[in-house]
């Protein structure tokens, strides 16, 4: 009998455009190439010590291989109500109100699954991180797009598209500080996005997971900041950047009881919470001594210097990120017409620096390229004379 292979969910998803910079990432290694590796937002300092030694200790006790639970053990989810209201002065009931999920990503693609009928709409900015869009697209949803920037023009058009009987949407997604773009909302834009939601009953799904990397004193808020927010939001976030703890998958969801209701249903029937002893130590991370967040912030802040100044200096322009681990950058001038996947692969090739194509993150991330500052400022200088030498040599052809 033949084997039917068209998988209606998989069928959903375009081809992934960072697979073909992957791809030649993985051949020119294989030849032996140093490849100097922005693409990926995969943070490269340690987990501070004190953080990595309560994992060590609590891993002892045989209790603690046991299953956990799914929406994350109390002492977790009281260490992150006591985060929001230690950094934006905002309660928020642990039992009720928040839930531990394993990353940011799977706690939003969850709730999408939860929430999202067939035929449902869902507004996502454009560019995006692919999550946003594609979580609620495996779902079922449609995706209607609206432009990143968080300015008057952002707010025209969502009142422009929810206005519409045609656009009846069950969600919209924030993610400020935003990946790609770097871009930070204000308090301000944050409470008119509000209103509108409520006006319209409409979710808000925000997430912050770069809420703790940002520079020159421009300090990121938070949506629940707002007092109504509660009403119809949740916001997501994760020690991955702030702690450098990216491949133990903790993240969590604060907000809506409605909606850590959903989650917490549908997560129940899905895993049984990450392993306990990276729990407790991801307590010991929210309320244990925070020196190491600032210092993990003075590193990305230095890379990000030399590299904006390095790369301007050769005459690639870029604007200087007042958060998150990226650099959006505007392709140079005469790379502009072939478009980011081609530049992006020109410069692996030549130049052995890998970066993320814009086109990646959705249409109007074309004509860019983000740059993750995840090397160490030798391999960044490194980067610089690499480009400048394809930039000088692409001049003759």
């Amino acid at each position: 009998m033949a084997t039917n292979n068209n998988f209606d969910r998989i069928e959903r998803l375009p081809p992934y455009v960072f697979a073909e910079v992957n791809s030649m990432k993985a051949n020119e290694r294989s030849l032996g190439e140093d490849v100097i590796d922005f693409g990926m937002g995969n943070p490269d300092t340690p987990t501070p010590n004190h953080i990595v030694d309560k994992l060590c200790d609590t891993i002892k006790d045989p209790k603690s291989h046991r299953y956990s639970v799914s929406r994350g053990i109390l002492g977790l989810r009281k260490a992150q109500a006591n985060y929001y209201k230690r950094r934006f002065n905002v309660d928020v009931d642990p039992d009720s109100e928040v839930i531990v999920t394993l990353g940011s990503k799977e706690g939003l693609a969850n709730l999408a699954s939860a929430i999202t009928s067939n035929g449902d709409k869902v507004i996502v900015p454009n560019p995006s991180y692919p999550i946003h869009p594609y979580g609620f697209i495996i779902a079922g949803a449609s995706v209607l797009s609206i432009d990143s920037s968080p300015n008057e023009n952002f707010i025209k058009n969502l009142h422009k598209i929810l206005s519409s009987n045609n656009n009846r949407a069950k969600a919209l997604v924030l993610n400020y500080p935003n990946n790609p773009t770097t871009r930070i909302a204000s308090l301000e834009f944050f409470k008119e996005v509000v209103d509108i939601c409520i006006k319209y009953e409409v979710y808000i799904l925000s997430d912050i997971a770069y809420a703790e990397i940002y520079f020159d004193g421009e300090v990121p808020p938070s949506i629940l900041e707002v007092p109504k927010a509660k009403n119809i939001a949740v916001e997501f976030s994760s020690l991955s950047k702030t702690y450098s703890m990216p491949g133990w998958r903790v993240g969590f969801a604060v907000g809506n009881k409605s909606l850590i209701q959903a989650l917490t249903k549908i997560k129940s029937y899905l895993d049984y919470g990450a392993f306990t002893p990276v729990q407790v130590a991801s307590i010991a991370a929210l309320n244990g001594p925070q020196e190491c967040v600032n210092e993990i912030r003075s590193i990305y802040m230095k890379r990000r210097d030399i590299l904006v100044e390095g790369f301007s200096r050769i005459g690639w322009k870029m604007e200087s990120p007042k958060a998150t681990m990226f650099v959006w950058a505007k392709l140079p001038d005469r790379f502009f017409d072939i478009g980011s996947l081609e530049f992006s692969k020109l410069l692996l090739k030549y130049g052995k620096v890998a970066v993320a194509p814009g086109i990646g993150f959705g249409e109007k991330g074309e004509g860019y390229v983000r740059i993750g500052l995840v090397e160490n400022e030798y391999r960044i200088r490194q980067a610089i004379k690499n480009v400048k030498l394809f930039f000088d040599n692409y001049k003759e052809k």
